[in-house]
């Protein structure tokens, strides 16, 4: 299946739905965060080959924009078959270049399957509508405005590291849908897994050129690709720094930012605590925190926070934790760096004061589930989001004071709220300045058909299959100027 993607351990980039080599001679050695072996390689290209590709999306995008949705859903679903055909190498793949558990490995794929089929449904049922001009005042129906979506042209989609297969996915089959061509820039870390779908894709009937793949690091082709005038959609997840300096550059060509998060639980005193210690701990550690919208922080009234740490400790202590074996929910991070920058954190907790309920122990890359009680907001763990295994917790005298704690973020992606009271859950949802509100119920992405957006510095625009279909298209309207029917000529 995958064997035309690579010559010896290079991978190469599909340019005109062929496999091709760059001429840059410039090859990025991509480590597993497992044990810091070679993965495998991929190739720097030049901007001479990004042009290429550019232009050959914008051709392929006047040709695809006519083919009918049926048709472009049929072969999404075939690109979701192929994704579970091959579920056993993909999820090695995986596991082996991002260090993703079997299990979490295994999920992304099949949601990311799920993801394409309920795409290509939305699709088929994204209908327009008709306008009569005497709805407005002052006109009659003379007036007729048949409103119907179109295609922007060529997306630029620019995937993350943790979930490289899922949210390239999320980008590029409602991009397809739409009636747009693709420009896929993956992470470095994950390209080889989001080359990989990209193949997938190319074997399920993809005409060529209407999705290529652009490799090498953001900091060499990053700006050139995002302001490149070939490029007429930009869909980024990421950082929230990459993700300002892509709007900044980006000018009059519409974005789609998912960025950071500092997703906070807010527990209220009459909440089951079995329920939210499990659903916490859940939503901080598996993936070993590498997520934006895992559990960053715990916001919990003063009366029960003994009793609620007591319970997550438990759970936490007992989670497995290994950087080999392929069935533990605490795995390495994704790099050195990324676990440097973690250590950081816990540190500056420390020294600034913070009671250490659990971990603090490392080794390399891999952290173990860190646990801090009396956290305060000198501390750069309560605002700084960790992208690893810690989670802070912040006591509070009221709820007013966990709602203000709450908004007092950059950012504003998810919160949860624990409570047995709806009355209060939605009084206090209504109060917090995020895209998402879980009630009872960790801070997660799925399912994929609900919206999903982050205030403030979590992004811009709104995601989720609908949502994202018609972002990457625009409203079109043709309007019928027609004689004066009231009187019979």
């Amino acid at each position: 299946m995958f064997e035309n993607i690579r010559q010896q351990n290079i991978y190469k980039n599909l340019l005109d739905g062929k496999w091709v080599q760059s001429s840059s001679n410039k090859n990025i050695k991509i480590h597993s965060p497992r044990n810091n072996s070679v993965v495998g390689m991929i190739q720097a290209m030049t901007k001479e080959e990004v042009d290429l590709s550019i232009a050959s999306s914008n051709a392929a995008a006047k040709v695809w924009r006519d083919v009918p949705i049926n048709e472009r859903a049929v072969i999404l679903n075939k690109a979701a078959l192929l994704l579970e055909e091959n579920m056993l190498e993909l999820y090695k793949v995986l596991q082996y270049e991002i260090g993703k558990d079997k299990e979490s490995s295994i999920s992304e794929i099949t949601r990311s399957a799920d993801f394409i089929r309920f795409t290509a449904d939305e699709g088929k049922h994204m209908e327009g509508k008709t306008i009569l001009g005497d709805s407005f005042p002052g006109f009659n129906k003379n007036k007729i405005s048949l409103v119907t979506r179109v295609p922007l042209g060529t997306v630029l989609a620019i995937s993350p590291f943790n979930y490289p297969i899922n949210l390239s996915v999320s980008k590029i089959a409602p991009a397809l849908i739409a009636g747009n061509s693709v420009i896929l820039k993956p992470p470095t870390s994950g390209s080889i897994s989001a080359l990989h779908m990209a193949e997938i894709f190319n074997k399920a009937g993809l005409p060529k050129g209407v999705l290529n793949t652009v490799t090498g690091k953001g900091s060499d082709i990053g700006d050139y690709l995002v302001t490149h005038k070939g490029i007429d959609f930009i869909n980024f997840t990421g950082s929230t720094e990459v993700g300002r300096h892509i709007a900044s550059m980006a000018g009059m060509v519409p974005t789609l930012l998912e960025l950071g998060g500092k997703d906070a639980a807010l527990v209220l005193d009459d909440a089951d605590l079995d329920l939210a210690a499990k659903e916490i701990a859940s939503g901080a550690f598996s993936y070993s925190g590498q997520r934006c919208t895992a559990i960053k922080r715990v916001i919990v009234l003063n009366s029960i926070a003994p009793a609620l740490i007591c319970k997550i400790k438990a759970i936490a202590e007992n989670l497995r934790v290994d950087a080999l074996r392929e069935d533990c929910e605490i795995v390495p991070l994704i790099n050195m760096k990324a676990a440097d920058f973690v250590q950081e954190l816990i540190d500056d907790a420390i020294n600034k004061g913070a009671n250490l309920i659990l971990g603090n122990k490392r080794i390399d890359n891999l952290i173990y589930p860190t646990i801090f009680d009396n956290v305060t907001s000198d501390m750069r763990i309560a605002w700084e989001e960790p992208f690893g295994p810690i989670l802070p917790i912040i006591r509070v005298n009221s709820m007013e004071e966990a709602v203000k704690v709450t908004n007092s973020s950059k950012y504003g992606l998810q919160a949860s709220i624990f409570t047995n009271n709806i009355n209060k859950a939605f009084f206090i949802a209504d109060k917090l300045q995020v895209g998402t509100v879980q009630i009872n119920g960790k801070t997660e992405r799925s399912p994929d058909h609900f919206p999903f957006s982050g205030f403030k510095s979590s992004g811009m625009g709104t995601q989720g299959i609908r949502y994202s279909i018609e972002a990457m298209s625009k409203i079109k309207s043709i309007v019928l100027n027609l004689e004066d029917f009231n009187e019979i000529k």
